[in-house]
């Protein structure tokens, strides 16, 4: 059931500490040594292409495996976990259950994904992904918050997508597009309403690749806030390249921030793609421009294949950059993207304790 703004709540949290966010979802799921057949479990034993790699899917076959997670997050020190929808959509979710039309010669286009959306089968799946995702999530915030004593909270996560709003994918039509604003809005919108009937606290567009999906769902977030009368607080999270560009739209960080000022988020920060080394001077630039919480949570370091968690940096290496972070005032939130577990926010948590948040710059 939707649950009440904690705005001012947050904010007064933040103006005294540190916030820590949660780890990488997939990359410690990969840690339980899941087959196909414990994705696809006895619900989904049909269709040809294959789920393991479909971690939302986990959420209605592995619940124990993704509540297990949550759980040990908030042991090691997350304030917010986000919930297991990373991909969560009809749109997203179309990759693993309808056949491409590419591999008959065709293509993808608006009509393909007018189906898409409109498809009952996803539509009910993408509902019950996301209500579900929610509800375990808020099990653990509730169980960890009562038995520490410290409120945890649940943040709905948003992702990117699989499809682009702002580049066409043919060289020789630059007006086409694979499908249009109004199709990735209802998608959007769809998840939204099953993640505040989940139970979520705040909502998150998270890895922003394109500004411009971004920008669906955030008019998503404010239509649906309209039409049910609510509000919860937001955060936004780009991931940028080595220039400090979002990957498809190549904004660069102050235009990331002026895109999205006007809709009032509780933080917005960077994660992904980078790792901490890598996305200080992004941060730094974000940091002097945003009028709201900064958070960051970057991946550890580069991939490695030979790596435990497939990325180079251990939890002693995050737990000393992070500390860095926060001793020259950049953060407000505080976690880890890929190739972070619940060790190394145990050990970015350390790292952040005790040390004094970023101040949000006062306007006027």
């Amino acid at each position: 059931m939707p649950q009440p703004d904690h705005s001012k709540e947050l904010t007064e949290a933040l103006a005294g500490r540190i916030l820590v966010l949660d780890g990488a979802m997939g990359t410690t799921i990969r840690t339980y040594g899941l087959s196909e057949a414990d994705a696809r479990g006895s619900r989904f034993l049909e269709g040809e292409k294959d789920l393991l790699n479909n971690g939302d899917i986990l959420s209605l076959t592995c619940p124990h495996v993704i509540g297990d997670i949550h759980k040990r997050f908030y042991v090691a020190g997350s304030d917010i976990c986000e919930t297991n929808t990373f991909s969560a959509t009809s749109i997203a979710q179309s990759e693993f259950f309808i056949d491409d039309p590419r591999e008959q010669g065709g293509r993808k286009d608006p009509e393909f994904f007018q189906n898409i959306i409109e498809n009952p089968f996803l539509n009910e799946l993408a509902w019950e992904m996301n209500v579900e995702s929610a509800r375990l999530c808020r099990k653990w915030a509730d169980a960890i918050g009562s038995d520490s004593g410290r409120k945890r909270y649940v943040a709905g996560a948003i992702g990117p997508l699989t499809v682009s709003l702002t580049n066409s994918p043919d060289p020789e039509d630059n007006a086409f597009r694979v499908v249009h604003f109004d199709q990735v809005l209802e998608a959007y919108k769809h998840q939204i309403r099953a993640l505040i009937e989940g139970g979520c606290d705040i909502l998150m567009i998270e890895t922003i690749f394109d500004s411009l999906n971004a920008k669906a769902a955030a008019v998503a977030v404010q239509e649906v806030f309209e039409e049910q009368n609510l509000k919860l607080p937001l955060i936004l999270s780009a991931a940028v390249g080595l220039g400090g560009e979002t990957m498809i739209s190549a904004q660069k960080v102050e235009a990331f921030w002026n895109a999205f000022a006007h809709t009032h988020p509780l933080a917005i920060g960077l994660n992904c793609s980078l790792g901490p080394d890598l996305m200080r001077p992004h941060l730094e630039e974000l940091s002097a421009c945003a009028t709201t919480h900064v958070s960051c949570y970057p991946n550890a370091g580069l991939p490695n294949p030979l790596a435990p968690t497939g990325f180079d940096l251990e939890p002693r290496h995050m737990h000393d950059f992070m500390a860095a972070f926060a001793e020259a005032g950049l953060l407000n939130l505080a976690g880890g993207c890929c190739g972070n577990t619940p060790e190394h926010i145990d050990a970015i948590a350390k790292a952040v304790a005790g040390k004094k948040p970023r101040e949000v710059p006062v306007i006027g």
